[in-house]
């Protein structure tokens, strides 16, 4: 599933969170020299200027990306070996028409798989058809386990249910409250002003809750439109939710006309990458790789030698795992050198397929950046997938790095309180946290979550293999990793209630990745190569 946090409790607590102070490119900044903690990309990028560069390939994995969206104008990846609209897989790679990626939650007629059922509903169907109406009496070992495993996840649907349809209610009350509040006022919402919801005069005990939140939103700095967009946002994702996510009934893979369950199969899907909601991954390809100084929206990390390759793969629900595989491996064989991977999940009941396209990955020396996740929890190997070991392994891959998210204020609230972390599993924090980027049609939102944090990273990987070429997949995410810029604070813990760890403990680098550092340290590493190539080559000489 995306790992994009929305901010839905806040409406019913009647109030939104405080409006941040920082700047929208506080991302892009650097500590030192601008207060904020950001990535240092304006830094980098600035003193990189005029130094020899080549292009590198990012493939994106993610919703879609809108490859039209003004501030990534030349930042797209094109496939010079096809020839656009001509119905014919000219490069013979399997994929007719993959002119700037695939999509492979696609159907062969144009259809798109937009909302998906989570992998538990998944799951429980598979065992729902074998152990529907049996009795756990007579069964094997083996069916009493699965008996036993059916029984759980029809619980978890059932519980997630009961839970979701009186707080949908509660924000439809809201919402519908809002609604008729603009419709006494006469006005269309976009003109609403928090003024002028101050100024009605009702009888009605919804009119006086709406008041309530907006007289509370606007005192943390933020506007009625703030308060009109969560509600929207909150109305769709209940609605997905019941409808789609959690909803055993529905199944939307018929659009794509393949067999799930077959692993070998690699051709299907279409060639549509923005597919009909690229919000997330526009999002994240504006933070790799949005033209710098075009005098739009926001400046990409990765700096203007980042073509995008738009691989659309994960739905509003959970991504499958054949699907994420043959997406990593798409990406390899047609010259992507850094993928990220913003979305995650909880099960994974095929995940030896994708730790064999994560080896085919490090094998052609190709740099993965997976999101950690938004659930303010431990990470472990058990309760996140993708991650980098291997099932049933201690193996990990090198060339694996995973990102937890940061905020914008470099006190106890620099770890995001809904970041995943694990001084084991998490690599590096980057910034995560109101992070202001491109979305489709022009236009630009800021987001929340781990998803936003990644590409931070894969930018930062983007312009160390720009610049640096011949250093490998391995060596650049050492660099990243061993250049990540030490935090000695106490931070909140995520997910916690004000309880306080030591910001080191939340990765293995205790460290915040920084595109300066990153680039200096490569700098370095590569003086280093060239100095013992040097030293070998005279060695043969006198040899």
């Amino acid at each position: 599933m995306k790992q994009l946090l929305f901010s839905l409790s806040l409406v019913l607590s009647l109030g939104l969170a405080a409006q941040n102070t920082a700047p929208q490119n506080w991302w892009d900044l650097d500590r030192t020299e601008d207060s904020f903690p950001g990535v240092s990309a304006a830094k980098a990028n600035t003193y990189l200027q005029g130094k020899k560069a080549k292009p590198v390939v990012v493939a994106v994995i993610d919703s879609g990306v809108d490859i039209e969206h003004e501030d990534l104008q030349g930042a797209i990846w094109t496939n010079e070996g096809e020839i656009p609209d001509n119905g014919i897989d000219d490069d013979k790679n399997g994929y007719v028409d993959d002119v700037h990626g695939w999509n492979f939650i696609g159907g062969a007629d144009g259809r798109n798989v937009n909302y998906e059922n989570l992998e538990v509903v998944r799951l429980y169907n598979r065992l729902q058809a074998k152990y529907n109406n049996r009795n756990r009496d007579g069964l094997s070992k083996k069916e009493k386990e699965e008996y036993d495993r059916y029984l759980e996840y029809k619980e978890q649907i059932d519980s997630k249910r009961t839970e979701l349809g009186p707080t949908a209610a509660q924000y439809e009350m809201i919402k519908g409250a809002v609604d008729a509040a603009i419709e006494e006022l006469g006005k269309e919402a976009e003109d609403v002003t928090a003024e002028d919801i101050a100024t009605l005069e009702s009888e009605d005990p919804n009119i006086a809750i709406v008041k309530q939140v907006v007289a509370n939103a606007t005192a943390s700095g933020a506007t009625f439109a703030d308060v009109y967009g969560q509600l929207e946002g909150a109305m769709d994702y209940f609605d997905s939710q019941l409808k789609y996510n959690y909803n055993p009934e529905f199944d939307a893979r018929e659009i794509v006309g393949d067999n799930p369950e077959d692993l070998d199969e690699r051709f299907y899907g279409n060639n549509d990458v923005e597919g009909p909601d690229a919000a997330h991954g526009t999002h994240v390809a504006g933070i790799i790789a949005a033209v710098r100084d075009n005098e739009l929206g926001v400046n990409g990390v990765g700096g203007d030698n980042v073509r995008i390759m738009s691989i659309r793969t994960v739905p509003n629900g959970d991504e499958r795992d054949k699907d994420v595989a043959n997406a990593i491996r798409y990406a390899v064989d047609n010259g992507a050198q850094v993928i990220n991977m913003s979305f995650g999940k909880g099960q994974s009941p095929h995940k030896d397929a994708v730790d064999d396209a994560m080896k085919y990955a490090q094998k052609n020396d190709v740099l993965l950046v997976h999101a950690a996740g938004n659930d303010g929890k431990l990470l472990t190997l058990q309760n996140n997938f993708p991650n980098d070991t291997y099932q049933g392994r201690r193996r990990t891959g090198k060339t694996w790095i995973e990102v937890g998210a940061a905020g914008s204020a470099y006190d106890e609230s620099l770890a995001a309180s809904f970041s995943n972390y694990n001084k084991d599993y998490v690599d590096v924090f980057a910034p995560g946290a109101r992070i202001y980027s491109t979305v489709p049609d022009n236009g630009y939102e800021t987001f929340d979550g781990t998803s936003m944090a990644a590409p931070m990273v894969a930018g930062i990987a983007a312009l160390i293999r720009s610049y640096f070429p011949d250093l490998k997949a391995q060596q650049v995410k050492e660099i990243i990793e061993q250049s990540a810029l030490p935090v000695d604070l106490q931070v909140v813990k995520p997910g916690s209630e004000g309880e306080t760890i030591d910001f080191s403990d939340l990765s293995a680098t205790g460290g915040l990745a920084n595109a300066y550092a990153a680039v200096k340290l490569a700098e370095q590493t590569k003086g280093k190569l060239r100095r013992l190539r040097d030293e070998r080559d005279e060695s043969l000489i006198l040899y």
